[in-house]
C-alpha cells in the first residue's frame, strides 16, 4: 500500500454518507472520472448542504488529493442546481483544470451513486457493479473533507449532523464520535413533542429508533425527530409479519411499485411487484419471485410513495434477499441495462416526496452552528465501517487524548482504525464499544 492510501486508513478515512466503505482502498484505484457525491436526496437531510457552503476550500482540498491517488481525469461535483450557494461556494475553489459541477434535479434519489454516475458520465454501472467497473470513484463531499483533514494528520473524530423534524432549532454541526442520540437532540433544541420516535441518517433508508442512548458513529448523517404517533412512524413500526400479512392479502399486482423504481427505470431486472408475489407463494415459487430484488438498492420509494395501498415491496425486497443469500442463490441479469424511455418522466420531485410522507410542516433549514459539542462521555462503537471489526489499543483506566489511535483492523484486513474523539479516561471495553469519560 503506497502512503497516502495508508494515512487514510490509519485516519479511520471511510465513506460519511453511506456503508462506511474505506477510502484508502478506493485511493489505490486507477480511474478517468472522479465523482464528489453532493447531491443528499434524503428528505429532511441539509447537512452535505451546510457542509459544501461553510468548508467548500477542504473539500475541494480532498478532491484534488483523490485525484491525484486515482490518476483521475476529471473530477465533477453532483450537486442539486436548487442549492446555489454550495454550488457557488465550490465553484470558487475548482481549478479549471477537469474539474467542473454537474447540476443535479431536485428528486429523489439523486444522490444514489447508480444515478450519478449516469447523470455525470453517461456511463451504466453493471448489474450488481460498482463505480469502478465504468472507471469511475464516487466520494460523498463530506469524506473528501475528512480526506484532506487526514493529509494534514487529523484522524476522524467528529460527525458533521443535521437535525430536523419536531426540534425547536433545527440545525447542522459537529459532534464528537460516540455522542449520545440524547445529546445531540438535546443539542437542537429537544423535542417539541413529549413522546417522539426519530431516523437515523435518513427517513428512506436510514434506520427508525427510540434508543436516545445509540451513538453517533463515522456513518450518521442526521437525525430527524417526529411525534411518536406520526405516520411514517407507525408504519416503520411494524413487525415484518405484519408487513407480509398486509402485502399478501392486499396486493393487487398493479405494478407501480416497479414502474416507479429508480433501478428498474435504469435498466435494471428489479420488480418488487413480482417480489410481492412471493408472500402468497411462499410453497412454490417465492426462490423465482425472489429473484426480481437481488438489485434492489432499498431506496424505500416503492413503500414510501409507489404503492397506492401503502404496503411494503421495499421491505419485502429486504427480506427477499436474505432468503436468497440463506439459499445460496445469486441473480445474474442477463442482459445490459437500458435506460427505460420513461425514466425522466417518473422522476419523483422531493416537494411531492415530502408530502405523500406528511412531513412538509417539518422542511427547512438547519443553519451550521460551530459551537463544540463537549459530551459528559461517549461510547465508540468498534463496528463503523465495512470490513472487520476493529480491536481495542487501549484498556479501562487509560488516560487517552483526541485523535489518539484506540482501535485498529490489522495490516492486511478491511477496515480503518478509530480514535478517541475527546480527552479522557477509559472507562470500559467491550467486544463492541470503547467508552470514554471527559
Amino acid at each position: 500500500m503506497t502512503a497516502f492510501p495508508e494515512q487514510l486508513k490509519s485516519c479511520g478515512v471511510v465513506g460519511a454518507g453511506g456503508a462506511g466503505f474505506p477510502t484508502y482502498v478506493k485511493a489505490q484505484s486507477e480511474v478517468e472520472f472522479l465523482l464528489a457525491n453532493g447531491a443528499e436526496c434524503e428528505p429532511l437531510l441539509h447537512k452535505d448542504y451546510e457542509l459544501m457552503k461553510h468548508s467548500a476550500a477542504g473539500i475541494v482540498e480532498g478532491a484534488k488529493l483523490m485525484r491525484s491517488a486515482t490518476r483521475a481525469r476529471h473530477v465533477r461535483f453532483g450537486i442539486k442546481e436548487k442549492n446555489a450557494a454550495a454550488v457557488e461556494a465550490i465553484g470558487e475553489h475548482l481549478d479549471g483544470a477537469g474539474m467542473d459541477t454537474v447540476l443535479l434535479g431536485d428528486f429523489y434519489p439523486s444522490g444514489d451513486e447508480y444515478e450519478l454516475v449516469q447523470i455525470a458520465t453517461g456511463r451504466l454501472i453493471p448489474p450488481a457493479g460498482l463505480p469502478l467497473a465504468v472507471g469511475c470513484v464516487v466520494n460523498n463531499v463530506e469524506t473528501l473533507f475528512n480526506v484532506a483533514r487526514a493529509a494534514d494528520g487529523h484522524p476522524v473524530t467528529h460527525k458533521f449532523l443535521s437535525v430536523s423534524g419536531a426540534v425547536r432549532q433545527p440545525e447542522s454541526f459537529w459532534a464528537p464520535v460516540g455522542t449520545s442520540f440524547r445529546e445531540v437532540v438535546a443539542r437542537a433544541g429537544g423535542a417539541t413533542v413529549p413522546d417522539f420516535g426519530f431516523f437515523v441518517s435518513g427517513i428512506m433508508m436510514g434506520k427508525l429508533s427510540f434508543d436516545l442512548d445509540d451513538v453517533v458513529t463515522k456513518t450518521t448523517c442526521g437525525l430527524i425527530v417526529l411525534p411518536r404517533d406520526h405516520y411514517l412512524i407507525v408504519r416503520k413500526d411494524r413487525p415484518q409479519e405484519s408487513m407480509n400479512r398486509i402485502g399478501k392479502s392486499a396486493c393487487d399486482q398493479c405494478s407501480y411499485c416497479t414502474e416507479f423504481c429508480p433501478r428498474y427505470l435504469l435498466g435494471y431486472d428489479v420488480q418488487p411487484h413480482k417480489v410481492m408475489r412471493s408472500l402468497g407463494f411462499t410453497a412454490s415459487g417465492s426462490a423465482l419471485w425472489n429473484q426480481s430484488a437481488e438489485l434492489c438498492c432499498a431506496c424505500g420509494l416503492c413503500t414510501l410513495y409507489a404503492c397506492p395501498e401503502d404496503l411494503f415491496p421495499k421491505e419485502a425486497c429486504d427480506q427477499a434477499k436474505g432468503d436468497l443469500r440463506a439459499a445460496g442463490i445469486r441473480y445474474v441479469q442477463k442482459h445490459e441495462p437500458r435506460v427505460h424511455p420513461m425514466k425522466e418522466f417518473r422522476r419523483v420531485p422531493l416537494a411531492m416526496l415530502r408530502r405523500r410522507l406528511k412531513v412538509e410542516e417539518y422542511e427547512s433549514e438547519t443553519p451550521y452552528d460551530p459551537g463544540e459539542m463537549q459530551p459528559a462521555s461517549v461510547r465508540i462503537l468498534l463496528k463503523q465501517h465495512a470490513g472487520q471489526t476493529a480491536s481495542p489499543l487501549v484498556k479501562a483506566g487509560d488516560r487517552v487524548h483526541r485523535e489518539q489511535k484506540i482501535a485498529d483492523v490489522g495490516a492486511g484486513e478491511l477496515g480503518a482504525a478509530i480514535h478517541a474523539s475527546i480527552d479522557g479516561t477509559v472507562r470500559a471495553v467491550n467486544d463492541t464499544a470503547i467508552e470514554i469519560a471527559a
